[in-house]
Parts: C-alpha cells; sequence; structure tokens
C-alpha cells in the first residue's frame, strides 16, 4: 500500500470519529488530567519541529486545559529525546515531536530507545521537503546542479545521516548518477549560512526553517521531493518532474512514553481536529507550506510501523544497515 493511500485511510477513520465525538468546537478547552505538557524536540531553536511546536503550543491552550512548554533535548540524532521522552511517565505530561528522522535514528543507530518504545498519540501535517540555491549563484534549475555534480562532484548540505533530508539526497544521489559529497548539519542555520556564502552548492531543508532568507529573495527553491507541487509554490517543480525518480513525504506529530490511557489519547484526538480549524493557526501554518493530515491515535501506530518497514526496506537494499 502507498504512503499517500495509507494516508487517507487513516484520515477517513480519524474524521469520522471526530465528528462523532466533536461534532462542534467546545467554548471551554478540555480538562486534561495535568496542568503542565513538556513537548520534546530534537531540533535546535528554529529547526523545523522547534517551529512547529512551538507555533502549534500558541494555540494548543483554547482546546487543552494545560500549558505547553518546549523542550529542545538534542544530540545524536534524536536518540537523546527519544530517551527523555521514552522514560517519562505515561501520564500525558510530556510528547515528542515525531518525524521520519525517530524513524530513520531508531533503525541506523540502534539507539537505547527507540520509535517502539513510544506511543504515537496523532499526526498533524504532512511537510515539504525541497532543494534550495542562493539566488545569484550559478544554478537555475536541478539539473544544473546535477550536470556540476557530474563534472567536478559537487557539494550539497543535509541534516544528520538519520534524517528524511539526508535520505533525500541519497536517493537523489542514486537517481541522478552522481557522487556528490553530503556535508552534514546538525542546525538549518549552519546549513543556510553555507549555501550563502557558496560552500554549498545546494541544501535540502523544510520551507518553515527557509521562510526568512526566501522572503528576502536571497535563496531560490529548485524542486520539492513532494509527490505533486506545492500549492502555494505552483512554478516550483517536483524531482520527478525535474528527471529523477524520487519523492518522499515528511509527516509531522505527537508521540508519548507507552502506556498512556485511551482517555487522554482521546482528548488529542478531538483537540488535534478543532486546532486544525482554527483560522488562526490555519493562517500560521498554511504560510509554512504545511498539509494538514489528522490521523488519530488508533490509526497512527499502523502509519507509523509502515513508515518504518518501508524505510528499513530501503535502507537495507541501500546497504545503509544489514
Amino acid at each position: 500500500m502507498s504512503i499517500i493511500r495509507m494516508i487517507g485511510k487513516a484520515a477517513i477513520s480519524f474524521a469520522a470519529f471526530t465528528l462523532l465525538s466533536s461534532a462542534s468546537a467546545s467554548a471551554e478547552p478540555a480538562t486534561y488530567p495535568v496542568k503542565v505538557v513538556t513537548l520534546v524536540t530534537h531540533s535546535s531553536p528554529g529547526g523545523g519541529s522547534d517551529v512547529f511546536l512551538r507555533e502549534m503550543s500558541k494555540y494548543l491552550g483554547k482546546y487543552i486545559n494545560a500549558t505547553f512548554v518546549v523542550e529542545n533535548v538534542q544530540g545524536g540524532s534524536g536518540a537523546k529525546a527519544m530517551a527523555r521522552v521514552a522514560s517519562a511517565p505515561a501520564d500525558g505530561s510530556v510528547f515528542y515531536a515525531t518525524t521520519p528522522t525517530y524513524i530513520y535514528t531508531s533503525l541506523m543507530s540502534k539507539p537505547q530507545s527507540t520509535y517502539k518504545d513510544m506511543q504515537p498519540i496523532a499526526n498533524l501535517f504532512l511537510d515539504s521537503e525541497v532543494i534550495f540555491t542562493r539566488t545569484d549563484g550559478p544554478y537555475k534549475t536541478l539539473k544544473d546542479v546535477i550536470e556540476h555534480a557530474k563534472n567536478e562532484r559537487g557539494r550539497w548540505g543535509a541534516a544528520n545521516p538519520a534524517s528524511l533530508e539526508r535520505q533525500a539526497a541519497e536517493q537523489l544521489k542514486r537517481a541522478a548518477g552522481v557522487n556528490a559529497a553530503i556535508v552534514t548539519h546538525e542546525g538549518g542555520g549552519d546549513m543556510m549560512l553555507n549555501v550563502l556564502n557558496g560552500t554549498l552548492d545546494i541544501g535540502i531543508g523544510e520551507i518553515q526553517e527557509l521562510r526568512s532568507q526566501l522572503d528576502a529573495g536571497k535563496i531560490t527553491l529548485l524542486a520539492t521531493f513532494n509527490p505533486q507541487r506545492i500549492v502555494d509554490k505552483p512554478d516550483v517543480p517536483t524531482v520527478t518532474e525535474s528527471g529523477y525518480d524520487v519523492s518522499l513525504v515528511k509527516f509531522r506529530g505527537l508521540a508519548g512514553p507507552k502506556g498512556i490511557p485511551d482517555e487522554t489519547a482521546a482528548i488529542w484526538d478531538a483537540a488535534v481536529k478543532q486546532l486544525l480549524e482554527d483560522p488562526d493557526y490555519k493562517k500560521a501554518y498554511s504560510a509554512e507550506v504545511l498539509v494538514p493530515e489528522p490521523i488519530g491515535h488508533k490509526d497512527y501506530p499502523n502509519f507509523v510501523n509502515d513508515f518504518a518497514t518501508r524505510t528499513e526496506a530501503f535502507l537495507k537494499s541501500t546497504g545503509a544497515i544489514k
């Protein structure tokens, strides 16, 4: 089953649940078992997951009666953050910002705590991975970048090896038949600096991390790894349209320690539905080109496990893992 079809089935199931459980937005936030909820991310401040959590936390209090705090736990490509959440009480007080990174880290690094030690609670978005370059540089299309890589190898920027961005770069290399050097960056800010100063030919990242430089006209988007063009960026071709058969989907959601009560998880199901329909939040996430894709706590574990199964098969096919 394709990831798009799988997402569709999960989203339909989630919509049916929320229609039954929350026919209309409640005037009062839902009663919650704890007063403070910590949202943990492996990202540095300003990184994609950090931005996601901080923006979301501005609005969550309208739907869940709690205070939300963002905690950055860096190190080990997410291993430290996963350990922090997996060992927390299963009372709904601590959650992890899920992205494909927590799957890649689990499979490639074999950390003490993996995605299997956490309980997927809710998915909120699909995110757009893009290839960008400095506007005043020599590359106007993705083909220009590939041709340079064929002649002079090239240098591409991506996140840590256990990230979707890094795997996107590896798959693009494979599809294009080039051997560009992929330079690892733990933070999006460092990669942006190296793209702007010409150290890197391109960077691979998320639009919300690029927003300020994109709005300033200092960088240009060459392509997106999405299966389809970005609705708000119709002039940006997909990587597949550019001639290289690579498409990837990035998800953003929440997972907690194993054992969170079903009634607590159900509060998140209803809150996510209301949150994504909030006009102010919708304006904020639309500006970051995030695509709402709610999946509730009953279906999200299957979604994560299916993604992990396909990812493991790909990593084995490339020799990245045994």
